[in-house]
C-alpha cells in the first residue's frame, strides 16, 4: 500500500537555525506545531523564487549597463533554476506545482510590492537581503522534511548569483555616498515585511501562542541580516 505522504503520522521537527558561512552552535526552537504541511512549505519557497527571478528580470530591462545586465542575468537565472528545481520535488509528489504554488500568490506578490523601491539600487538591495534572510529561514524548516528537505536543502545552497548585486550596491556606495544612508534607511525597512513571510510560513492557528518560541528565530534572522548589510558598507 502507497503511504501517501499527507497522511503519514507528523514526526516532531526541530527548526535549527544557523547562518551560512558561519560555525558554533545554533539557535534551536520545536516547531513540532508550527512548522507547515509540506505542500505547504514546497509551495511557499517555490512561488518565492518565481518572484525573485520576475524582479531581476525586470531589473535587467531597466538598465542599459552591460556588466550590471550580466550580473543581474546570473542572479535570474540562479533563482529561476532553484525555482525549477523545486516545483520538480512538487511534480514528484504526485501534485500539480500551479495548485500548490496558487494559494500563496496574492500574499507573496503583495511582499515583493512592498520591497520594489523607487529606483533601481533599493529593489536589487530587496532581492538580495530578503532573499537571504528567507533562505536562510527555509533552510532551517527543511530539516523536518526528511528525504525532501534535505534536496530542497541542497536547492537552497546553490549559488544565488548574489555577489554581482553586492558588487554594484558597493560601487553604488563609492560613486555617491548620499546612497549609504538611503540604503541603509531602506535596508532596515524590509525586516519588518519579512519577518511577517516567515511568519506567515509557519502552521496557522497557533502562532499567537507560541510567539515566544519563534522570537528566538526571529532574532537569528536579523542578525544576518545586519551582517549582510554591515557586510556591503551599510548601517544595520
Amino acid at each position: 500500500m502507497v503511504n501517501w505522504f499527507w497522511k503519514r503520522k507528523p514526526q516532531r521537527r526541530t527548526l535549527t537555525l544557523r547562518s551560512r558561512g558561519e560555525s558554533g552552535d545554533a539557535t534551536r526552537v520545536d516547531f513540532a506545531e508550527l512548522a507547515p504541511e509540506l505542500n505547504r512549505f514546497l509551495g511557499q519557497a517555490a512561488y518565492l523564487q518565481l518572484g525573485y527571478f520576475e524582479t531581476l528580470s525586470r531589473s535587467i530591462r531597466g538598465t542599459q549597463e552591460l556588466a550590471r545586465k550580466e550580473a543581474l542575468s546570473r542572479a535570474a537565472g540562479a533563482a529561476l533554476d532553484k525555482h525549477r528545481r523545486i516545483v520538480e520535488l512538487i511534480a514528484e509528489q504526485g501534485e500539480d506545482p500551479t495548485q500548490v504554488m496558487l494559494p500563496f500568490r496574492e500574499n507573496l506578490d503583495a511582499f515583493r510590492r512592498k520591497t520594489i523601491g523607487e529606483r533601481q539600487e533599493e529593489t536589487l538591495l530587496s532581492v538580495y537581503l530578503t532573499a537571504g534572510m528567507l533562505d536562510d529561514f527555509y533552510l532551517a524548516l527543511a530539516s523536518g522534511y526528511g528525504e525532501t528537505g534535505a534536496r530542497v536543502a541542497e536547492i537552497l545552497r546553490r549559488d544565488d548569483a548574489g555577489s554581482g548585486i553586492v558588487t554594484i550596491i558597493q560601487e553604488t556606495i563609492e560613486i555617491d555616498q548620499e546612497w549609504r544612508s538611503l540604503l541603509s534607511m531602506w535596508g532596515r525597512r524590509l525586516v519588518g515585511d519579512t519577518l511577517l513571510v516567515c511568519r506567515g510560513a509557519l502552521r496557522p492557528g497557533r502562532l499567537e501562542a507560541d510567539d515566544k518560541r519563534i522570537e528566538p528565530v526571529y532574532t537569528e534572522l536579523m542578525g544576518a541580516h545586519a551582517r549582510r548589510m554591515d557586510a556591503m558598507g551599510l548601517a544595520s
